[in-house]
């Protein structure tokens, strides 16, 4: 397939390039490390010249009077450029065009597409001046990925980690196989957990990081989808470009979809909605805990998926597809949901299982329509969301009566 430049700089997350190497050779690309000198401290160039049985470029010449200079011949001939790790020194190198070693004289040279993985402190990270480099980087065209969230290599616990292997893998197979077939849709798109406060101290929450929503808004947008995100509270970053509008409780992510729904061709309903509420809203002032019991009064919130087939009836538009987070019988309540609800798709995953669901990078769903159900093996949530995509897609053109030809449904996680 494609021929893929991974640029590697001086920071801790080095270490997960190599994982990034390996993911682009299983998908079918050949790899070529472009390493700073400072990378060299955390990671050897034999690994990667071992894993890519390519030379790894650092800013030498080919040696021989007629012999091409190496990063122009290079910049001819890949079909991406990913720097991950990108440090903050780097990306200012980037934003003001310093060509100082053979990376950066590389992504001034390629007409190539670029990808940027950030990694750095979070202090660094939300620093004016990286936060205007990356603007500035963006408006040039560059693709950037939003770091990771998480432990970090200074002891800290927040943004800056390098995005995980099979999410840059899957940004970087976005790139190299552009797909338009969203191009003037609208998407809908709902992320994350809702809240249902008690009192100004607590709240009933669920374990959803939003991340399977989210991995959905951003391929929507790859495929040229004007995508709207209505997304609970989460600490993850949505993607760059798209319409975010926040809420926190099951009601106003209710009100929230019913405002955007006049305008989208298909809605994707991940996120995990709170099934109950407190009974008469939240306390003014924090509950005390004087009792050694407390017994709350809790009430059914809004159906949001039902609140929008009732709404749908008697039209073809939008295609609605539902998520269905399960312990057992996972297959089984899908295909209930499916004819209950009256949805077009229901993606449906077992969040029992620590490698799939909440809070991983990873899933494995079911998607069960009116033609049956596809089973999906674990794999990233923005490779599973590619697959759900590709039903949408397929599905828009032959939306009728609230059916879809091919669609299906799942629960975020």
């Amino acid at each position: 397939m494609g021929l893929i430049a991974l640029g590697v700089t001086g920071g801790i997350g080095a270490y997960k390039s190599v994982e990034i190497a390996r993911g682009l050779q299983r998908a079918g690309h050949e790899v070529v490390a472009v390493m700073t000198r400072s990378a060299q401290r955390f990671i050897g160039r034999v690994t990667f010249e071992a894993i890519t049985r390519r030379r790894v470029c650092i800013d030498e010449f080919v040696p021989g009077a007629n012999a091409d200079i190496e990063h122009i011949a290079l910049a001819d001939e890949i079909d991406a450029l990913v720097v991950a790790p990108a440090t903050a020194n780097t990306i200012a190198k980037l934003a003001l065009g310093i060509a100082d070693d053979f990376l950066t004289t590389l992504v001034l040279a390629t007409p190539a597409p670029i990808l940027l993985a950030p990694a750095m402190n979070s202090n660094m990270f939300d620093h004016v001046t990286v936060v205007q480099n990356l603007e500035t980087l963006r408006a040039r065209g560059v693709h950037v990925m939003a770091p990771g969230e998480g432990y970090l290599a200074c002891g800290w616990i927040g943004k800056g980690r390098l995005a995980e292997p099979v999410d840059v893998v899957a940004e970087v197979v976005s790139l190299l196989r552009p797909v338009s077939d969203l191009t003037g849709r609208c998407v809908l798109v709902t992320a994350g957990p809702t809240y249902e406060d008690l009192d100004p101290v607590r709240y009933i929450g669920n374990r959803s990081s939003g991340r399977m929503g989210l991995a959905v808004a951003a391929e929507a947008a790859a495929r040229g989808a004007r995508v709207c995100l209505v997304l609970g509270p989460t600490a993850l970053e949505p993607p760059v470009g798209i319409e975010v509008v926040r809420v926190r409780s099951a009601a106003e992510m209710l009100k929230a979809v019913m405002a955007q729904a006049p305008e989208a061709d298909a809605i994707v309903m991940a996120a995990a909605v709170a099934d109950y509420t407190v009974d008469g809203g939240a306390r003014d002032h924090k509950i005390t805990k004087e009792k050694s019991e407390l017994s709350l009064r809790l009430t059914r919130t809004t159906d949001i998926l039902t609140e929008l087939t009732q709404w749908r009836a008697g039209r073809s538009r939008p295609m609605l597809v539902g998520f269905s987070a399960e312990t057992r019988e996972v297959v089984e309540r899908a295909e209930a949901k499916l004819l209950r609800k009256r949805v077009d798709l229901v993606v449906a995953n077992d969040v029992s299982r620590k490698d799939a669901g909440f809070d991983v990078d990873s899933n494995a769903a079911v998607l069960v329509d009116a033609e049956g159900r596809t089973e999906f093996a674990l794999q990233s949530k923005r490779e599973l969301a590619r697959r759900i995509l590709d039903r949408v897609a397929a599905g828009l053109g032959t939306v009728v009566g609230g059916t879809v030809d091919a669609p299906e449904a799942h629960e975020e996680a």
